[in-house]
């Protein structure tokens, strides 16, 4: 293995499964530290945590387990990937774990960039832009986990970390691999903000951090790392699989919400509602026969209006109401597949995460595009497939386009 990935949600870690996987890569996604050697085969092996809202020191303790099996397995470098919105909190968590694993690896400079130019994210000024927006007006304001209201990222990792924090501008990111590499050696023990607003200048940020043993960003990083291991990219075996699907959606975000209209409009749809997930008025049994007898893959979402969840967080409590809905989600999808099902959507980091981790899935096949960011996915040891997307990714009709890649079809 030449490159390790220690990714902070399940999203996040398919997203930049893709990026490498469609640069030549052979990659391989794995839900949580393996207990055991990985293939040697594998030239990217992508650790899927889900520690964006974990307590610091669990979310500091998962990720150095997964970079110490990482450096076992013979990687040279460690990417930290973060979500392309930089989602976090004033206390972290991408401060402390930066810091954490920059010590454990002994690097003192770390490139810091989210940019993701595809999927409308650039970083000018050190400010996060979703595309022609502020990252704080952009609705990532309104997350009811991680609420983003600053978009200067200098300020926002300065408040995580004690370590210092500096910029290279994008004039100097225009210069090429050269210029950033004099861009970078000009500051000392720091975390450096790179600014970034075409993948042009990922790749070139990827020549110029060949040597660096720690990099922090969201999947565009990656862009430009498989060239330095001498990858060129290659072709994909894909196929896909027929049977029954279904959508779970537990995003709140405005894309998703979106998605969440457009498919509703032609296919069955059951909101899940916070009040009644609280009461245990939802039965796994019946959802799942309902499910199964649509002729059409259904929707089943719980993507509210961001003062809706905002109103249901009051009574009941953030972490309740969030970790209800989750174990909800979680029970559903193991019993859809115990059901029969093979063709699965989820959108949202955090319902992704609970949907990997319901079915039991130990590794995760990368397979093609259905959007930016989101890959078809495969459970390595039964015939299920599945599409997991961050909140903002993807078109108005990304859930019946997941659905046919899946299927095989697109």
């Amino acid at each position: 293995m030449m490159l390790g990935i220690i990714a902070d949600d399940f999203t996040g870690a398919s997203d930049i499964g893709l990026t490498l996987s469609s640069r030549g890569m052979s990659t391989v996604q794995y839900i949580g530290v393996p207990r055991m050697r990985a293939d040697p085969s594998v030239e990217a092996g992508v650790v899927a945590l889900k520690i964006r809202t974990s307590p610091v020191t669990e979310a500091v303790e998962a990720a150095l387990e997964a970079c110490d099996w990482l450096c076992e397995q013979g990687c040279k470098q460690i990417v930290y990937k973060v979500c392309s919105t930089f989602d976090s909190t004033h206390s972290g968590n991408i401060g402390p774990v930066g810091a954490a694993l920059a010590e454990r690896l002994g690097e003192s400079k770390v490139v810091v960039c989210p940019a993701f130019p595809e999927n409308g994210r650039s970083v000018y000024q050190g400010h996060l832009f979703v595309k022609d927006r502020l990252l704080s007006e952009s609705g990532m304001e309104n997350h009811p986990l991680t609420p983003m209201t600053d978009p200067d990222l200098r300020r926002v990792l300065a408040r995580q970390t004690e370590w210092p924090v500096s910029h290279v501008p994008i004039g100097t990111t225009l210069g090429g691999a050269d210029a950033l590499e004099a861009g970078l050696a000009a500051s000392g023990k720091a975390m450096v903000i790179v600014d970034a607003i075409r993948d042009e200048d990922l790749i070139e940020i990827g020549k110029a951090a060949r040597d660096r043993l720690l990099l922090i960003g969201g999947s565009g990083i990656a862009l430009g790392l498989p060239a330095n291991f001498g990858i060129v990219p290659a072709s994909s075996g894909w196929s896909g699989l027929s049977g029954p699907g279904a959508v779970l959606s537990g995003s709140c975000s405005r894309a998703t919400r979106e998605q969440v209209e457009t498919y509703r409009s032609n296919a069955p749809s059951l909101e899940v509602l916070a009040e009644k997930v609280m009461a245990g008025a939802y039965s796994i049994g019946e959802l799942v026969r309902w499910v199964m007898e649509q002729q059409q893959a259904p929707l089943i979402y719980s993507s509210a209006d961001p003062a809706v969840v905002a109103t249901a967080q009051d009574r009941f409590g953030q972490k309740d109401v969030a970790g209800a809905v989750e174990k909800l989600f979680a029970d559903l999808a193991r019993a859809l597949v115990e059901a029969g099902a093979r063709r699965i959507v989820v959108a949202g980091g955090e319902t992704s995460g609970a949907v990997v981790a319901g079915i039991g899935a130990s590794a995760l096949e990368i397979g093609p595009k259905i959007a930016p960011g989101v890959p078809a996915l495969r459970v390595s040891d039964r015939d299920v497939v599945l599409a997991l997307k961050s909140g903002n990714f993807g078109g108005p009709q990304f859930f019946a386009e997941a659905l046919e890649t899946l299927e095989g079809r697109s």
